[in-house]
């Protein structure tokens, strides 16, 4: 028993060393090879070490697998340690001091690359294929020779062999592959750098948020409606069925320690009262109530809707305090913001409801979503400018004020429980789902579909398609006109330079008031002698007029333009003998205007040359500005300018905004921030690049590269930055998205993005993606408006 004892562990200890005579011999991996001589050799040892040593006086010698090696020392030096084989551990050791050394050369190759090795033991654990497993499976078969005396060692051996064979070929190209590292180290790790950094790139551009995919899911379920053939002219749908509009939650009363104050004292007001309180209360911090015009408006609707008893305290609105009100709703504001996200979360949730009930119809069979799905709230109005009515009562819009339009299969809207509606029509003539007058103008408001539904996008494609057949006639209006300048005809001749006007200059018609509207807001048609001044030279031009007038929205319309002589003398001629207040076109009106107009081309009015100048206008800017070699925030840069264009030329102002200085002052703090880190990055550059002249070492000439590759990010976003506060300067007082949205062709800045290679979500934000969908399908790079 302890002789056979003995033998097996000498055979196991020539069996590791055979290992490693294999990697020695140059047989490499050959794993079945391996084993097959390790059988042979078995069966004479002591021709095995005879053999090993003549290979070894020859020089045949070769470098070992670093995995195999690893392995086998490990296994060596345990089992040798366990069972005490000092004698054979010597002539291990004798063996290889005329080598390299097996312990030598494992670290030398340790350095070239720990990873595979972790790699090769992980393969190893994973699939029981390593040493590691025949290593268990050895020290079992010790126990099991000493049971089965009997059984040889033949069915082991095989074991061990089946073993070996399931090594995977893999491995073998790995570890070739590491080999040739080894051999040339500064080569591979640029390659691996570089190879990384091209990796980590393609997953940063593949890598697509939730949001992103949601979008084209959004997209591929799109009803691309353009594609079908369209309805006869006037029928706008064969099926629309809602549930009406969402009607504003009852006021709810102020707590009781919230008071107001009138001449100092506390006073209880009614609930009808108290509820147009708040509505000025929630505006004290806004300018609107610095103005006396909207305090006296206010003052006048609220006492109207005051109790008899109030009427009689309440006569003067500098004794009122609304101070408590105010602060009360400035405190709910910040705890509505300061809630949990749970409770923000819960919010949303029973909003998303309202939206999914509410916000949604079916227009053709096709679930479509409405734009402004909920009635407007009481409130005061502020209009826009200067306007004459801003402080009056918007009053809460009832059931019995909405006319519900919806078709005759459908199911009628139930209207809130004790209300009925004004009115229920079957109108597939209209767009609007539901309508009500709103009483400070007396205008009809409309409950109409999203800007991104069927009806609203084929409007807009109808009116850019006007707009486009301008341009193939435009000439011949434009000869026309000059030729009316002469007229003898007085009112062909006002109308030849008011079309003038609205060619060049983009004006609205005029006389486009609405009912009820009291602003001494004009037009192109309705200008006064006051809103116009003639001067035959000025700042170094001829025949110069400057307009001063207030347009749509109390909005103030001011240029100086010079025009040609014959308009210059026609003006000189309406103005004569007329006092200020005089209209400059008396002979003139839009619809007189716009019967001419339809006379020139099928579908043309006022507005169309305002779509086709301000679309014409965004063509040639972009063809003008952009520079196909400039990055994406260049080329940017150059359609913002050429928007500004557009919005200039129709007086698309808006107010400097109340954070434009701090917001600047933040970015130009990041400015500079950003040329401080652009300035310690070329140091480093410089400092890198010293390094591998000095050393010429792979890893310096790698770390050059690195540095430089920092440094041309940093000085990209610092560009980016610069760019972004030229922009933002230059658009402070334009408002560039009205002219985006309503009057610009948007093919053609989706043929620009496509031909430019500019995402169309640096242009267009989610809403705008939506509305032109049809445009961003239908347009190609060559597109021309």
């Amino acid at each position: 028993m302890r002789l056979k004892r003995k033998r097996g562990r000498k055979e196991k200890f020539e069996d590791l060393m055979d290992g490693i005579e294999e990697e020695e011999g140059g047989e490499g991996r050959n794993w079945e090879g391996g084993r097959g001589r390790a059988k042979k050799q078995r069966s004479n040892s002591s021709q095995g070490w005879d053999e090993r040593k003549r290979k070894r006086e020859k020089g045949k010698a070769k470098k070992p697998s670093r995995g195999k090696v690893k392995r086998v020392e490990k296994v060596g030096k345990r089992k040798m340690k366990k069972e005490k084989l000092l004698k054979e551990e010597q002539e291990v050791e004798k063996d290889q001091e005329g080598e390299k050394g097996v312990g030598s050369e494992e670290q030398r190759v340790g350095k070239g690359s720990g990873k595979g090795v972790e790699k090769e033991e992980e393969v190893d654990e994973k699939g029981n294929e390593g040493l590691g497993e025949g290593r268990s499976s050895e020290m079992g078969q010790e126990v099991k020779e000493e049971k089965d005396e009997g059984k040889g060692d033949t069915q082991v051996e095989e074991k061990k062999k089946k073993k070996k064979k399931k090594k995977p070929e893999v491995e073998t190209e790995e570890m070739e592959k590491k080999s040739e590292e080894e051999e040339t180290p500064g080569k591979t790790g640029k390659r691996k750098s570089k190879e990384g950094e091209e990796k980590k790139e393609e997953e940063k551009n593949n890598k697509k948020t939730k949001k992103q995919k949601e979008e084209e899911k959004e997209a591929e379920n799109k009803w691309k409606w353009w594609e079908e053939e369209k309805k006869e002219d006037g029928i706008k749908w064969m099926q629309l069925e809602h549930r009406g509009p969402y009607f504003v939650p009852p006021y709810e009363p102020l707590p009781k320690d919230v008071q107001f104050y009138y001449d100092g004292k506390p006073l209880k007001l009614s609930l009808a009262t108290e509820e147009i309180a708040t509505f000025y209360a929630k505006m004290l911090d806004h300018e609107y109530t610095t103005k006396e015009i909207f305090q006296n408006n206010f003052f006048h609707d609220w006492r109207k809707e005051m109790t008899s008893e109030e009427q009689e305290i309440i006569k003067d609105l500098d004794k009122c305090d609304f101070g408590e009100i105010h602060k009360y709703f400035v405190d709910k504001n910040e705890a509505r913001k300061a809630l949990p996200k749970e409770e923000k979360q819960k919010l949303k949730e029973e909003a998303d409801k309202i939206q999914e009930e509410y916000g949604y119809c079916i227009l053709d069979g096709h679930r479509e979503k409405i734009g402004n799905f909920k009635t407007e709230p009481p409130g005061l109005f502020r209009g826009r400018g200067e306007h004459p009515k801003m402080g009056m009562l918007k009053k809460r819009i009832m059931p019995e004020d909405v006319i519900i339009n919806c078709s005759k299969d459908s199911k009628i809207p139930e209207p809130p429980e004790g209300h009925k509606w004004k009115e229920v029509r079957f109108d597939n003539t209209v767009t609007w789902l539901a309508s009500w007058t709103e009483n400070i103008q007396n205008t009809l408001k409309y409950i109409m579909l999203n800007p991104s539904s069927k009806l609203k996008g084929e409007k807009d494609w109808q009116k850019y398609e006007v707009a486009r057949r301008l341009k193939d006639v435009v000439h011949t209006i434009r000869a026309q006109y000059r030729k009316d300048w002469k007229s003898k005809e007085i009112k062909k001749r006002q109308r030849a330079v008011a079309l003038y006007f609205i060619d060049k200059l983009a004006l609205r018609a005029g006389n486009e008031k609405e009912e009820g509207e009291t602003a001494d807001t004009v037009g192109c048609c309705s200008l006064r002698v006051e809103h116009i001044q003639l001067h035959p030279q000025l700042d170094g031009q001829e025949h110069v007029v400057e307009f001063d007038f207030l347009g749509k929205d109390s909005i103030r319309y001011y240029n100086k333009v010079s025009v040609e002589k014959p308009v210059f003398k026609n003006l000189q001629l309406f103005m004569k003998n007329k006092d200020p207040s005089d209209d400059l076109f008396e002979h003139l009106n839009t619809t007189f205007l716009n019967k001419h107009l339809q006379d020139l081309m099928d579908g043309l009015t006022a507005k169309v040359f305002r779509t086709y100048n301000a679309s014409i206008t965004l063509q040639e800017q972009l063809k003008a500005l952009t520079n196909p070699e400039d990055n994406v925030a260049g080329k940017l840069l150059s359609y913002n300018r050429a928007n500004r264009a557009v919005a200039i030329l129709c007086n698309h102002q808006r107010s400097i905004p109340k954070t434009f200085a701090r917001s600047m002052q933040v970015l130009q703090e990041k400015i500079d921030a950003k040329k401080k880190q652009v300035e310690e990055a070329q140091e480093e550059v410089k400092k890198a690049e010293d390094e591998f002249k000095d050393t010429k070492e792979a890893k310096a000439e790698v770390n050059v590269e690195k540095k430089k590759k920092l440094l041309k990010r940093l000085e990209e976003q610092l560009a980016r930055m610069n760019i972004q506060a030229t922009d933002k300067e230059e658009n402070k007082q334009i408002a560039l998205g009205t002219s985006k949205l309503n009057y610009l062709d948007p093919r053609i800045t989706v043929a620009w993005c496509k031909k430019f290679g500019i995402p169309i979500e640096k242009v267009y934000n989610k809403t705008q993606r939506e509305k032109f969908a049809w445009a961003i399908d239908m347009a190609g790079e060559d597109f021309e408006f």
